[in-house]
């Protein structure tokens, strides 16, 4: 598994954003593992658009075409 690097205060941050008032370090940690899986998969598929693609640079083209292909999966 490789280096992580969302910060627990931002989970929080969007927890409490969305209503909570409170929120337990546990719940930090699960959200934070889970954005960061869903952000390792919607990357790889970006950059598998680019290289397709035949370009180096990822685009927000790629991005949100994984987005899309990533739903579809749900």
């Amino acid at each position: 598994m490789t280096e992580k690097f969302l910060p627990l205060s931002a989970m929080e941050k969007i927890m409490k954003r969305v209503g909570a008032t409170r929120v337990s370090d546990k719940s930090k940690v699960a959200l934070k593992r889970v954005l960061e899986d869903i952000a390792d998969s919607i990357s790889r598929m970006a950059i598998d658009f680019a290289r397709h693609a035949g370009r180096k640079t990822v685009k927000a083209e790629d991005v949100k075409l994984a987005i899309k292909q990533f739903e579809n999966k749900f």
